[in-house]
């Protein structure tokens, strides 16, 4: 079974962003914590929700980055960004998450118990990456990078902390990937076939509303 570290745990607070000509209230701006933190089947304990539309819920408790991921804009930046900055809670050693497929799991393995938890989406930017990031052309950059980091459920709720070590479990195959997914919004639109075959998988409930408004529209 394929092994990694779970290099960092990350949570946000609410912090004031200002998002184009708004100002609003984020937990994007998230940071390394030590010890142990508890993973509950709606997320991490701490961690800030601000838009509960579009983030969060049972299908979307925590966010997954990766290092290999992270190395890509360390090469575009020209400077190494610290764990957190782009909003994930997790960021997993090894893998790269445009490959990552709905269905797998992965079982962080801690000295009281396992999590479990289980591949559901991709990441889709938007405007609030963006000025966290302070470039108004980060979110179109993060499209293009097609890195979009992977949405997680928690099938096995307990307690997580930097350094554990995480064992990988492939979804069935078949299963589309995260960057497949992400080409619903980014690439070119997939036949209605293909859609139908999507919704046979444990897809994020917010991704599984797109699939079949992309597959109503592909049948019309």
């Amino acid at each position: 079974m394929t092994s990694f570290t779970l290099n960092a745990v990350c949570i946000g607070q609410p912090t004031a962003l200002r998002v184009g000509k708004r100002d609003d209230i984020s937990g994007i701006d998230k940071h390394p914590v030590p010890g142990r933190v508890t993973v509950g089947l709606g997320g991490l304990d701490g961690d800030h929700v601000n838009n509960k539309k579009h983030h969060g819920g049972p299908d979307q408790a925590a966010y997954l980055y990766t290092a290999p991921d992270y190395d890509h804009w360390t090469a575009v930046l020209g400077e190494a960004l610290r764990p957190g900055t782009l909003g994930e809670n997790l960021l997993l050693s090894g893998l790269e998450s445009a490959a990552l497929r709905v269905g797998d799991r992965l079982t962080v393995h801690g000295p009281d118990g396992e999590v479990v938890f289980e591949v559901t989406a991709p990441r889709i930017p938007c405007a609030t990456l963006a000025a966290h990031m302070g470039d108004g052309t980060f979110a179109k950059r993060f499209a293009q990078a097609r890195r979009p980091g992977a949405y997680l459920r928690v099938l096995q709720p307990g307690t997580v902390g930097a350094d554990d070590r995480v064992t990988f479990t492939p979804a069935e195959e078949g299963a589309p990937t995260i960057a497949e997914l992400f080409d619903l919004w980014f690439g070119a639109k997939p036949d209605a076939a293909t859609l139908e075959g999507y919704l046979r998988w444990p897809l994020a409930v917010r991704l599984r509303r797109d699939v079949e408004e992309e597959l109503s529209k592909a049948s019309r």
